[in-house]
């Protein structure tokens, strides 16, 4: 076994409380915590990391984050041979966890060989959660099919490199099956309509109540959950009611539904503004249709005020991102500024860590510094509850550990 590593004297997060532990340290024993204390601790042949009263946090989770998110034009993304995809993918999962963030969700696209890939330590990325090919419907947000296209020769449904098309409560079951079959640790379903997609309106529901409960269910047989895709109000009350555990996006929830989702322990929603930011700040040079580009216009306001009524009925939110494109994907270190508009601080930081782990089932596990969690953990120089843009800038966060290996450490 490795020799224990001390954290001292720092500034401490838990994931949880807003009142800090000052001057206290963390006890690490191979890859966990071992111990957590408000003064110093002394072991014999420990390795000791003085922070000087730096800021320690647990690692970072983004629960929206596709390693497959080469461009936002899917015709180029779908026709790209898979070991290129896999080498761009390689630099998003590296790039993420050099931001801080240790742990990261695949909603869709993911796969099982990035998961063995990152165990393995051939991707020195970030712990990877995925959901294998998200489902959507024919006509649906994940059926990147314009309406000028030929079809295809064969007469198959439309499969991509994000999403795969299924119609039918049967084939959803059988689908759903197979993913889980082949290690997904939750599955994915757009159930409105989307930006990226060119022929379905943003407001348009997709799937039925029955397909969701099918996905649900089987989901449950294995102790696994349904994320969806879903801008709209009425999709985020039909989440709730057929036990959807992720509502993703959640752009456009009202008063009424927001006290519905903090009344239910089993749905949490996980906005991500990032994406939106992005194409509303560089939408011409992404290579998007024309059409999506129309349908981003309204939806920037609609978030905010969303994020702000679920925040003041007391819902549970996550934290996710959906970024596209290698050369933007450093935005994901926006994300914190991009809430503070409508949210304050504290409950983001809880959004990126403890209140992620609770969506993703690992609660105890990561997003909190406390005894038997893994030790995933950054410091910063600097408190982010009064600056939240410290995550952008790299030189500000001195440390990375995960599982117990230090990815980075400048304060030797």
């Amino acid at each position: 076994m490795s020799q224990p590593k001390i954290l001292k004297n720092a500034v401490i997060f838990d994931g949880f409380n807003e009142e800090l532990i000052d001057g206290g340290c963390v006890v690490i024993e191979g890859d966990r915590i071992r111990e957590v204390n408000d003064k110093a601790v002394s072991i014999d042949g420990a390795e000791v990391i003085d922070l000087n009263g730096k800021f320690l946090m647990p690692g970072l989770l983004d629960l929206h984050f596709h390693a497959y998110s080469i461009s936002f034009n899917m015709a180029k993304l779908d026709s790209m041979p898979k070991p290129l995809k896999v080498s761009h993918s390689i630099k998003l999962l590296e790039g993420a966890l050099q931001r801080g963030f240790t742990t990261v969700r695949d909603p869709g696209g993911g796969d099982v060989g990035l998961r063995l890939a990152t165990e393995a330590g051939l991707i020195n990325g970030p712990r990877f959660l995925y959901g294998g090919q998200a489902l959507s419907q024919t006509g649906g947000h994940g059926d990147m099919r314009r309406h000028d296209e030929e079809e295809m020769a064969c007469g198959c449904a439309y499969s991509g490199t994000i999403c795969q098309v299924v119609d039918g409560v049967d084939d959803v079951r059988k689908l759903v099956r197979n993913e889980l079959r082949k290690g997904a640790d939750h599955i994915k379903m757009f159930i409105s309509g989307g930006v990226a997609s060119p022929t379905d309106p943003i407001w348009m529901p997709q799937f039925t109540d029955e397909e969701i409960q099918a996905a649900v269910y089987e989901c449950e047989t294995r102790r696994k959950y349904v994320v969806v895709h879903c801008h709209t109000d009425e999709g985020a009350r039909r989440s709730i009611k057929n036990g959807v555990r992720s509502i993703d996006h959640a752009t456009e929830i009202l008063p009424d539904t927001a006290e519905m989702l903090a009344a239910t322990e089993k749905t949490f929603a996980v906005p991500t503004l990032g994406v939106m930011r992005q194409i509303l700040d560089y939408g011409p040079e992404l290579g998007m249709y024309p059409e999506s580009l129309e349908k981003i216009k309204p939806l920037w306001d609609q978030v905010l005020t969303s994020v702000e009524n679920m925040h003041r009925a007391g819902a549970k939110m996550g934290m996710g991102t959906d970024l596209f494109g290698p050369e933007y994907h450093p935005l994901q270190s926006n994300e914190f500024e991009y809430r503070s508009e409508v949210q304050p601080a504290i409950d983001i930081l809880r959004s990126a860590t403890s209140v992620n782990a609770e969506i993703v089932q690992m609660k105890g596990e990561v997003g909190e510094i406390s005894a038997g969690a893994f030790a995933d953990m950054i410091v910063l120089d600097g408190n982010p509850l009064a600056d939240l843009t410290l995550f952008q800038k790299p030189e500000k966060m001195p440390l990375i550990m995960k599982e117990g290996r230090l990815i980075r450490n400048e304060l030797r």
